[in-house]
């Protein structure tokens, strides 16, 4: 299984979700699973999450500082079971770039993951502090639903 968090530029939300979900499947013991994350804009390329997702993410045990940026890229709607979105206009934007057999793999990580049908994850670039910490909060529960979508009888193939 290949996961994919897609967020705007990659230095926030999806940096803290493949961190947090990393970190879940690791002690999970689901070493199997392949987890990263990219933007669908490439402002950010090659730098390290905004240094308040790290310091977020160090405050409750993960390491994210040697992730680097990313754009999303055509090829990785073929690598990747599913690109989990942060919100509803990252949807739409890797729904749009998508070829048509990927579409239906382009899900919100939030709805994804169990955590309410449509929920989207705010972007906390803007905020403070108590921003990113929801924000965290919020990626952490999600990436206990997919620990437990992954653990399911059944959920290896893409449909799980």
């Amino acid at each position: 299984m290949r996961l994919l968090m897609v967020c705007l530029g990659n230095i926030c939300r999806s940096p803290l979700a493949e961190g947090a979900v990393r970190a879940r499947l690791d002690r999970q013991g689901l070493d199997w699973v392949e987890v990263d994350s990219a933007g669908t804009g490439g402002w950010h390329a090659g730098e390290p999450p905004d240094r308040r997702s790290i310091a977020v993410a160090a405050s409750f045990g993960v390491d994210i500082r040697a992730q680097r940026a990313r754009k999303l890229e055509q090829a990785d709607f073929a690598h990747f079971d599913w690109l989990l979105c942060a919100d509803r206009s990252v949807l739409r934007d890797v729904r749009a770039a998508a070829p048509d057999h990927a579409r239906d793999r382009v899900e919100l990580l939030l709805e994804w993951a169990g955590q309410g049908t449509g929920a989207e994850i705010p972007d906390p670039y803007t905020g403070g502090p108590e921003d990113f910490r929801r924000v965290w909060s919020m990626v952490d529960a999600a990436a206990a639903g997919v620990v437990a979508r992954i653990a399911r009888p059944g959920s290896g193939s893409i449909s799980g």
